[in-house]
């Protein structure tokens, strides 16, 4: 039996100590790895593995191929980075990357502002406000064959109902798909209507977070609605801002269906942005590397904005 008391151990333990020995009162044992660590490894692993092999492996394979001068159907051999070279040297490469450039803005940011514009209408009081939700949903919730089908018969043909509009106006034969400058508009006006309700949904729920104390103690204060909008709304929703704009970016520089469904990328390869040309390098050309070289000139500009925007959100967070 031990020799120790119970008015011994209470002693001990009104002094910081426990029962079984002395120790460190408020700094708890460092915990070592044990086999729970090793189990929760061993059930981890399986999903890792499957991540690397579905993501890593994909990448690392493309990349080995941009440094080949392979089709689809023969790896070809190595040339390093002549690929890569013969990309940014082509005339056509930087007619597509500003053609990106300026669907990416307009993407953007015209999206953005119609979205913030509905957001802040539709968080006031308005007559079957849900309703009008739901129906502005309709352009995003459509599938995109759908609403370029819908657009083609709009504006494709002389016969269509916005050439026959213009006419009537005296505008003359407009085509809006035939014309280089029209077709490069006629894409940016079709990206921002079936981009702007994922900017309305983003922008009403960062909105939904902000407390209506703080403008009613501006208005007390004087401050007019523009007053609010650029010192109160804008600066408490800038982080959920920025990360719309990253995502959005995704979007339009990685958009595929939208211009190929609508213009395939003419006329002219006016309206061919980026993503088109590597698609029509590699499935129309035959072109393996260099497509794939595009696609990877692609990748490395959006990490850069990304990372951009990533460290504004962390000032924002700072702030």
């Amino acid at each position: 039996m031990s020799t120790r008391t119970v008015e011994q151990d209470l002693g001990r333990a009104r002094k910081g100590v426990g029962v079984a020995g002395p120790g460190r009162p408020g700094r708890p044992a460092p915990r070592r790895p044990g086999a729970s660590t090793f189990t929760l490894l061993a059930f981890a692993a399986p999903a890792i593995i499957l991540l690397v092999l579905l993501n890593l492996y994909p990448v690392l394979y493309a990349g080995y191929q941009s440094l080949r001068d392979g089709s689809l159907i023969s790896a070809g051999d190595f040339v390093g980075a002549e690929n890569y070279l013969k990309v940014l040297s082509n005339p056509e490469f930087w007619a597509s990357a500003r053609f990106t450039v300026v669907f990416t803005l307009v993407g953007v940011f015209g999206s953005w502002l119609v979205g913030l514009a509905l957001a802040i209408l539709l968080k006031t009081k308005v007559p079957g406000s849900t309703l009008f939700k739901v129906l502005l949903l309709l352009p995003w919730v459509v599938p995109v064959v759908v609403s370029a089908t819908a657009w083609n018969w709009l504006v494709a043909t002389p016969q269509s109902p916005l050439p026959i509009l213009a006419e009537a106006l005296g505008l003359g034969n407009v085509l809006f798909l035939a014309n280089p400058t029209l077709a490069q508009v006629t894409v940016c006006v079709f990206k921002v209507w079936i981009s702007f309700p994922f900017m309305m949904m983003m922008m009403g729920a960062a909105l939904a977070s902000v407390d209506n104390n703080v403008y009613e103690a501006a208005r007390v204060d004087g401050a007019s609605r523009w007053q609010e909008l650029t010192s109160i709304t804008l600066p408490m929703i800038s982080r959920s801002t920025y990360i719309s704009w990253i995502l959005m970016t995704i979007f339009c520089v990685n958009d595929f269906p939208t211009i190929f469904l609508l213009t395939g990328g003419g006329p002219v390869n006016a309206t061919q942005s980026l993503v088109v040309m590597a698609y029509n390098t590699v499935f129309q050309n035959f072109n393996t590397g260099t497509g794939v070289a595009i696609a990877f000139v692609m990748t490395l500009v959006l990490i850069i904005i990304s990372v951009a925007l990533f460290r504004q959100i962390r000032k924002v967070q700072i702030l």
